[in-house]
């Protein structure tokens, strides 16, 4: 028919066609994302600036929370926040790292299998569910330990926040491994290296930018994550001075402050909670993309 009319039919147009619209619907829904980030930096700025020409944001952000005396700053939020990120962290690299290694070069293709798909499980568990969990078997567990307080503490959060965060390092890991080209583990295998031996001289020096990577998108999430610090941390407003004190972060203190005046200090303590965490992601997104071109620019 399309002969007839004097057209000529193209092969593969039908999938071309396809193509081409998922490309326009991708296109759509990065540019959509991109206007909705830049629409909340936008109204983070609009309330940043009266705060920064009066000398507010900084009194808020270096003060102590203590309504009672009309002090509504945020430091304790924030020295909690980097306290918890940081030990989750710190606790979470090394096994996130390690089990990746025995993924890629020791276990068998089937355990392999295995063990990654229980890994891709466990990203898709919510975190209310680890928080829920923890709260009625770890946080009596610390409480019988410490022998005082009510068990919810820096101590109790950090091993589920770590928990939390490995399966997107681990994913990530190997991911990054798997990308090192297979003729030079064949010529490891040659050279009669051990599993050990290739990890260490063959996969680490090739594949340090996708560890980088997946150290700050764990970063990212243990900063942005809500629901742990919110249940299990204890939401004390004040600076832990020990791993067995209570603590409230930036995550949980939005959650937990309610502000109906926006001229009061207790939204505006809310603001500068959210602005912080918005330019810390922003900096670990930016080092996160500066990386990976860096290894793209590499293999090429």
């Amino acid at each position: 028919m399309a002969e007839i009319f004097g057209k000529t039919p193209v092969p593969g147009s039908g999938e071309m066609g396809k193509r081409t619209l998922l490309e326009h619907l991708f296109t759509i829904a990065a540019l959509v994302s991109a206007v909705l980030t830049g629409a909340v930096f936008v109204f983070l700025a609009v309330f940043a600036i009266p705060l920064i020409k009066n000398g507010l944001f900084f009194q808020l952000l270096f003060s102590n929370w203590l309504p009672q005396q009309h002090l509504y700053g945020i430091y304790p939020m924030l020295a909690a926040s980097t306290m918890l990120a940081s030990l989750s962290l710190a606790l979470s690299f090394p096994v996130s790292l390690f089990t990746s290694f025995f993924i890629t070069a020791v276990a068998p293709r089937q355990l392999r299998m295995v063990l990654l798909y229980i890994v891709r499980f466990m990203t898709g568990i919510p975190t209310v569910v680890y928080s829920f969990a923890a709260l009625f078997l770890l946080v009596p567990l610390m409480r019988a330990i410490l022998g005082r307080g009510s068990g919810m503490s820096i101590l109790t959060a950090v091993p589920v926040l770590s928990l939390l965060i490995a399966p997107t390092m681990i994913i990530f890991f190997v991911n990054s491994f798997q990308r090192i080209p297979s003729s030079t583990i064949l010529a490891a295998d040659s050279l009669g290296a051990t599993p050990v031996q290739k990890v260490l001289y063959v996969i680490v020096p090739q594949a340090w930018p996708g560890i980088l990577n997946g150290l700050l998108l764990g970063l990212g999430r243990a900063i942005g994550d809500t629901m742990v610090s919110l249940m299990l941390a204890g939401n004390s407003p004040t600076v832990p001075q020990s791993l067995a004190d209570s603590a409230r972060t930036l995550t949980a203190h939005i959650g937990l402050v309610l502000a109906f005046d926006f001229d009061s200090m207790e939204f505006k303590s809310v603001f500068v909670s959210g602005l912080v965490l918005y330019v810390s992601t922003a900096i670990i997104m930016s080092i996160f993309r500066i990386t990976s071109t860096i290894s793209t620019g590499r293999r090429k």
